[in-house]
């Protein structure tokens, strides 16, 4: 019997976007995006941006499941994507916030009594 590798790999590991421009001038319309927001959530994807959710998968196979749920969910309106990248590809994406650098807190050091 083969062995199985159980642990995670940079390459078979995946990541799923999910991009949409949805319609929102009536009720309906706003009705049915926040449906596909929320559909989105339940199936475990994150938001990332206003109109981006994405979701990590342990194996090309359990990207695949996701992706046939997305499928079945897809609002009559507005425009989609879905985009499938290794975690190797995604841990090489740059994020920036505005144009300067984030001055990031310095934890407050605590004294401790014993």
């Amino acid at each position: 019997m083969k062995n199985k590798i159980t642990r995670l790999n940079q390459y078979r590991s995946m990541w799923i976007l999910v991009f949409f421009d949805l319609p929102t001038e009536t009720k309906k319309d706003r009705m049915v995006a926040n449906r596909f927001r929320k559909e989105l959530l339940k199936d475990g994807f994150s938001m990332f941006q206003f109109s981006i959710y994405l979701r990590f998968t342990q194996s090309r196979e359990n990207m695949e499941v996701h992706l046939k749920r997305v499928k079945r969910i897809l609002p009559e309106y507005g425009k989609i994507g879905i985009l499938a990248i290794t975690d190797k590809q995604f841990g090489m994406m740059q994020i920036f916030f505005g144009q300067k650098p984030i001055e990031v807190d310095q934890p407050v050091q605590q004294l401790e009594l014993f």
